[in-house]
């Protein structure tokens, strides 16, 4: 990454990827940004140009780089709610015990919605359902129940 300051205007950043792409992004005084992409036979030819409000550029960001990104982190959406996957260890206290005993979604808000094993995939087990160490878990909730339930279910 280079960065060269452009006076009056901000500053633009420049950037080659592995494959030889060259990028580059204007940060305007103003807090808007343009995204620039250049020809590859000609690494000074704009092919395309994209200017981005304050908001827009704080969404793209967040996008690149999500605060709430965890390699488990299946899915959030609008409505504040994730699916993420959890794995149970070998030494878990929920090994071998049913699926009701954990009282997930009464404790926590969050429902089980699959567990993979290596065996296949059960889609919405029954609280009578038998975990095993090294089973994953799919769990839907808020981000705050998810977390609660990991602690539950890293009981060991």
């Amino acid at each position: 990454m280079q960065s060269t300051p452009l006076p009056g205007i901000g500053v633009q950043y420049d950037l080659t990827t592995r494959e030889h792409q060259h990028l580059s992004v204007i940060a305007h005084r103003d807090g808007t940004r343009t995204l620039n992409t250049y020809r590859r036979e000609d690494p000074d030819a704009c092919a395309h140009s994209l200017h981005l409000t304050e908001g827009e550029t704080a969404a793209l960001v967040d996008a690149l780089t999500p605060t709430h990104h965890s390699p488990n982190l299946l899915h959030t959406s609008g409505l504040g709610l994730v699916a993420e996957r959890i794995e149970l260890s070998g030494s878990s206290y929920w090994n071998g015990r049913a699926l009701g005993d954990t009282r997930m979604r009464t404790e926590t808000g969050v429902s089980i919605v699959a567990v993979l094993r290596r065996t296949g995939a059960v889609p919405s087990p029954a609280p009578d359902f038998r975990l095993a160490g090294g089973d994953t878990l799919i769990l839907i909730g808020t981000r705050e129940g998810v977390d609660a339930a990991a602690v539950v279910l890293g009981r060991e």
